[in-house]
């Protein structure tokens, strides 16, 4: 996913690179000092640090078992080694190596599909062409990280308020009974849902927001999906179970 500083000549997606942390120490050192004499990146760099930082807020702090600091005081020399007699390697899912891994891996690409939203937008609006642009109040973009009751991430979200537009990438891929569909819900804050399309839940889906729907998009207002029939819900309103959802965070 790295793209070296050095042959990427785009500041915004330069900017996306480093505060994703997807770039190596070498091309992270060089960003740093092409941002020390490059205003237009170092802006980006901090504008992507702002966007991101509402989805690294949601990430829920994991209780580490006491074994694991043992492990850490035992490697540092605070403690002697322990001599066990060889035993086999069990089962991979008692790997604390494994489990560390995927704790890791899955905040990573909860932040990384910020960065595939947005490029999603960028490749709609090249190949649509120019188009008005409306000034938004506060920042240009919204994001939603859509969950399970669990904490699990489906799907994420990012609203273009200048352009009206919404990026939906799933974070996973979720299992949705034959014969039936996921639509997408806007709930703003003391209202009913408003309907704002069935989208597949395995791809990358657009939407077009009419002016009624941005104008309800605040950061108190929560993004749902629920199962329903194809062609999404015969009554205006959700009639399915309610699967994941994801309150919207303003960005810079």
């Amino acid at each position: 996913m790295s793209t070296p500083a050095d042959h990427n000549p785009d500041p915004d997606l330069r900017g996306a690179e480093y505060a994703l942390g997807v770039l190596d120490a070498n091309e992270r050192r060089a960003l740093e000092l092409a941002a020390e004499t490059d205003p237009v990146l170092l802006a980006a760099i901090e504008r992507w640090q702002r966007r991101l930082a509402p989805l690294a807020e949601e990430l829920r702090p994991l209780a580490v078992p006491a074994r694991v600091w043992t492990r850490i005081e035992r490697d540092l020399g605070f403690l002697p080694p322990r001599i066990t007699p060889p035993q086999s390697a069990g089962p991979w899912w008692n790997s604390l190596r494994v489990w560390r891994f995927v704790g890791v891996g899955a905040s990573v690409a909860t932040l990384a599909l910020a960065l595939v939203n947005v490029i999603v937008l960028r490749e709609i609006r090249e190949a649509a062409g120019p188009a008005p642009v409306a000034v938004a109040p506060g920042g240009a973009y919204m994001v939603a990280t859509i969950a399970r009751p669990d904490g699990i991430a489906h799907w994420t979200a990012t609203v273009d308020l200048r352009r009206s537009e919404m990026v939906v990438v799933p974070a996973v891929k979720p299992t949705v009974p034959a014969g039936r569909a996921t639509e997408l819900w806007l709930i703003p804050p003391g209202e009913k849902p408003v309907a704002l399309g069935v989208f597949p839940p395995d791809a990358p889906a657009h939407m077009n927001l009419p002016a009624s729907v941005i104008a309800k998009l605040s950061a108190r207002a929560v993004l749902a999906v629920s199962i329903e029939p194809p062609g999404g819900s015969p009554t205006g309103q959700p009639t399915g179970p309610v699967v994941a959802t994801g309150a919207m965070h303003s960005t810079a």
